[in-house]
Formats: C-alpha cells, structure tokens, sequence
C-alpha cells in the first residue's frame, strides 16, 4: 500500500485549469494591446501639434499683446435702462439712434445709459438689429470697439486698438495692430477668423469696398491700395497716386472721392474704378474741403461733401448724376462733422461743429433752402452726440 501510494504522489497529472498560465497570457494581451494604443496616440498627438503649430505660426507672425477679448461679459456691469424721457419726438430723416457720451438716444424717445461705454466717436447698427457696434474716441490707450446689446449688456471686442473701420452691415471689422493691419468677422459678441498683414509704419484703413478694405498708406500724401484678405493676399504698395479721400460706393461697386489735380491745392470730385482706383469721370467745379467729410445717398445720386461758397465753409450738395465739366454745388448747411446718415434717398443728418442736428430735405435745398442747425432733443450741454449709421 505504501509504494502504490508513493507512486501516485510521483506521477504529474496536468490540471483542468492553469491559473497562472492564464494570467501571463492576459498580461501579454493587455501589453501589446496597450502598446498598439500608445503608438497610434502619439502619431495623433503629433499631427495635432504639427497642425496647432501651424495655425499659431500663421496666426500670430507678430509679436506683441493681444488685443482681442473674448468671454462672457460680466452681469454686474450690465447697464440699467431708464425711464422714458419726454420731448423726443421722430421725424423724417432723423436717423435710427443717437449715442450721446454714455446715453443711447433712440428715435422713438427711449433712453439707456450705458456707464461702461464712452466717449464714442462712431456707433453702427447689428446685422440683427439687435444693438450696436461702438467705436471710442483715440486715447493714449488706443481705440476700443464694443458691443452694445439692446438690453444694455456691454461686450469688449478689441481695446488698445489703433484705427478701426467698420464694414456697412456691420459683419466685420478692420484695425491696426502695431505693425499690422487685421480684419476679422463679427458674429454676435465675438471677432472670428481674423487675418493680417503687415503694412507700412503711417497706413490706415479707411473703409470696406466689398470683402476688400481701402488703405491709406500715408495719410501724408494722396493715394490709396486695396489689402484683399479674403484672396489671401498681403496688401501691396499704393494701387493709384491721385486719391485723398472716397466718400462711399456706387450702386454699381464704383467709388466716389477726390482725388489730387496739378493745380495748387486744387482738387476734382471722379468716380473710380473699384480695382485699380482710376478715375473714370471726373467733375472739378465745386471747391471741395479735403477733411475727407462726406457721404452718398443709397441711389448713388447725391453727395454731400464740406466745402466752400464763395468765402464761406459750408456742407454742399452735388448730383452726381450730372458729374463733368460742369459739375455745380448748391448749399447744403453748416459744415459737417462726423458721419453722414442718409435714412432715404432725399434726407440725410449730420452734426455741425457746435454738435447741433442738421436735417437735410434735398428738395428744399435744391429749392435754394440750405437746412439749419438745431440742438439734439435732450442730451446735456457739453455732450457730443453720434449718430448711429445702420445698412
């Protein structure tokens, strides 16, 4: 019994199930399966650095602090709207709103007080109609561009800003940036798909013609280029020698401005080519200011441009649709300052220089009525309003 006994405990029998066999091969799996996971997360890992780098590189070729703001605003400073103010009344050719220092003055008489935002130099309508987009005046600081909601939430887009032009309909905007000029998209309380370029040390943008943006590469001396950003194009040097200033865009997509003469200090009213710039027709009788002031009536047909009568500076009125040889002026009002605001094709509104309300009725100027100045319903002494220009 004992050596049947000795011979049994002798003789290996496999086991049913190895426990330990199954664990090293777990192990193996897990390993390769880990390793093979690694591989393909560091190949991924590596295209999205390679992709950011890129996009960084060609996003920020400059140095220098942003100026860009993004983030929700803070409620706090959410401006409190009050009571109606009594006395304002609409009328034809009154444009949509006034921004006066930190008040928002609409036609109809409502009033909000905007404390976070002032002075402003310039304010637009949305797209959207659901507010504004206000430009500051220059400070030490640079320029700011906000957004202003109709509920009275305030929303930083840029600060420390140099120059900024806003498109017509509001959808973008175009600055300076040190070295720099950018444009960007604007939708809703943010800037998107900004491009730059670099420019020369003196330019400035000084409106949109379609996606392209006007500069002015020495405010010194006359010319302009066109910067296409869209295209992917840096801007090049002056596209034309003549122009001084473009007061606005035909229906057509042509330009009306001044532009330089071989006269001393003479200067010509023409219609230019939105490409190159070049005259086309020419009108050289009014004697034209070269502020730069001025504005077209949605047709096309009318200009209103500072000029002079005589010894007098005055706003004058010029059809364009007579534009040559013989182009004439009639008087208009005072001069003007700041934005021209046509509201249909035979009314506009401007500030003159004590910061009273000019009404123009085209029909009575023609009729030998210039329009008189009237101070702004409600807004203090001292306070300079800006009218808000829509699309």
């Amino acid at each position: 019994m004992r050596e049947t006994l000795s011979r049994q405990v002798a003789v290996a029998r496999p086991l049913g199930v190895d426990p330990a066999g199954q664990a090293i091969r777990r192990a193996n799996r897990i390993r390769r399966r880990r390793t093979a996971a690694g591989l393909a997360l560091a190949g991924v890992v590596t295209v999205l650095l390679s992709a950011g780098m890129a996009q960084l590189g060609a996003e920020t070729g400059r140095d220098g602090a942003p100026i860009v703001v993004i983030g929700d605003p803070d409620p706090s400073i959410r401006p409190i709207p009050t009571a109606s103010v009594p006395g304002i009344e609409p009328s034809p050719g009154t444009p949509a709103a006034q921004l006066t220092s930190e008040t928002l003055v609409s036609a109809d008489g409502r009033r909000l007080v905007l404390s976070d935002v002032g002075p402003a130099e310039r304010a637009q309508l949305l797209p959207d109609g659901d507010g504004w987009l206000v430009v500051s005046t220059p400070s030490t600081a640079g320029r700011s561009l906000w957004v202003v909601q109709n509920d009275g939430l305030v929303q930083v887009l840029l600060a420390g800003a140099g120059p900024i032009v806003l498109a017509p309909d509001s959808r973008q905007v175009a600055w300076r940036d040190g070295s720099d000029l950018l444009v960007a998209g604007v939708v809703g309380t943010q800037l998107i798909g900004a491009a730059r370029t670099p420019a020369p040390a003196d330019a400035e943008p000084v409106r949109f013609v379609g996606d392209s943006v006007l500069v002015r590469p020495d405010p010194a001396t006359a010319g302009h280029t066109l910067w296409q950003p869209a295209a992917g194009q840096a801007m090049t040097k002056a596209v034309d020698r003549q122009s001084l200033n473009v007061y606005g865009r035909l229906p057509d997509g042509r330009l009306v401005g001044q532009i330089a003469t071989t006269g001393p200090d003479k200067t010509c009213l023409a219609v230019l080519d939105p490409t190159h710039l070049s005259p086309t027709q020419t009108g050289c009788g009014p004697d034209l200011s070269q502020d730069g002031v001025g504005g077209i009536s949605a047709d096309g047909r009318w200009l209103l441009v500072n000029g002079r009568l005589g010894k007098a500076n005055r706003a004058l009125l010029v059809d364009l649709w007579l534009l040559g040889p013989s182009t004439t002026a009639v008087s208009a009002g005072p001069p003007m300052t700041g934005s021209v605001v046509w509201s249909d094709e035979s009314h506009a509104s401007y500030l003159d220089g004590a910061a009273n309300l000019v009404r123009v009725d085209v029909g009575r100027v023609r009729a030998g009525k210039p329009a008189s100045p009237a101070p702004v319903p409600g807004v203090p002494a001292g306070d300079r309003p800006v009218l808000v220009t829509g699309f």
